[in-house]
């Protein structure tokens, strides 16, 4: 004989056998990885990530995998009940956020953004047009922004033409922080500064001018040496404009190119990559207004070349 469970559930636990989620109400604000780990993983870190990893977590009916995404009091956190209905897995990219109007992502090196010429498929932009047509046969992803094949990090796209031209139109208004890590060659002579200089498209390379001769577009770069060591020189590097190729011409402009761009006369390669990754974007939302935040750490790998392993 079965008995009957009257222990009252938690006052944040709102669930209904009959939906599709388990629903969690947020009543004070936190950041979400935390607030899974207390109120749906009992305490399991392990399980919150995979929660996120694969797309069980919505907000405001938003599928979100940001760790740090920021919670407050009146929001709903969501578990889907149906933990491989909004999985996606693809060696190249993964997806960090999502809703009705844009795709964030977070693309590895190696893998072209955006179709060219010669490349139609295994872009990031054809792999996510495959993806939102599992529940839309009509669905496709729209251009924003590029990050060079040679760069990894995190990107959006559009999932409509009015919000792609919203964001286009409004990008300086819209986007108010990019910013990107890089190991470049040699030790960075400055602690700070700004490179600005007018960059005209030349094909395979970009050329940089200090002065206007009516051909180029002005790009301004801030940087900022975070560590010194083994003969390079770790950099945080925050864009103002966003010009093709403008932050490796400018590390070009200083005299420190940017470990592995061999493109642009780099010698050492010792990652079989260019060491250069975008790890933070924030925006106002093109739609609802909200303040999108994402941001990773800097590569792991990226450090390391800064250390002098006979100090060790």
């Amino acid at each position: 004989m079965s008995r009957r469970n009257n222990r009252p559930k938690p006052d944040y636990l709102i669930a209904r056998s009959q939906n599709r989620y388990t629903d969690y109400n947020v009543r004070e604000g936190a950041e979400l990885l935390p607030f899974l780990i207390e109120k749906v993983t009992n305490g399991s870190r392990q399980k919150a990530k995979y929660l996120l990893t694969n797309r069980c977590v919505l907000i405001g009916k938003n599928i979100t995998t940001q760790y740090n995404f920021k919670l407050e009091p009146g929001m709903v956190v969501q578990i889907s009940k149906q933990k491989n209905h909004h999985e996606f897995k693809h060696p190249q990219l993964q997806i960090l956020y999502e809703d009705a109007y844009l795709i964030v992502i977070k693309k590895k090196e190696g893998l072209l953004a955006v179709a060219t010429e010669t490349q139609k498929e295994r872009t990031a932009q054809h792999i996510l047009t495959d993806y939102v047509r599992r529940s839309n046969p009509r669905g496709r992803v729209f251009v924003v922004h590029r990050l060079d094949r040679a760069t990894s990090g995190i990107m959006m796209f559009a999932k409509d033409e009015k919000t792609q031209y919203t964001l286009r139109d409004n990008w300086h208004q819209i986007v108010y922080d990019r910013r990107y890590v890089a190991v470049v060659e040699g030790e960075m002579e400055q602690n700070q500064g700004v490179v600005r200089s007018y960059l005209s498209d030349h094909g395979m390379h970009v050329v940089s001018s200090p002065e206007d001769d009516g051909t180029g577009k002005l790009a301004v770069t801030h940087f900022r040496t975070i560590r010194r060591g083994n003969g390079c020189s770790l950099v945080e590097l925050q864009l103002e404009t966003g010009r093709k190729n403008q932050i490796r011409v400018h590390m070009k402009d200083l005299g420190h190119l940017i470990v592995g761009d061999r493109r642009y006369g780099a010698m050492s390669d010792p990652l079989g990559r260019m060491c250069l990754h975008a790890f933070k974007l924030c925006f106002w939302h093109p739609v609802t207004r909200e303040r999108m935040e994402f941001e990773e750490e800097y590569p792991a790998r990226f450090k390391g070349l800064t250390v002098d392993n006979r100090q060790q």
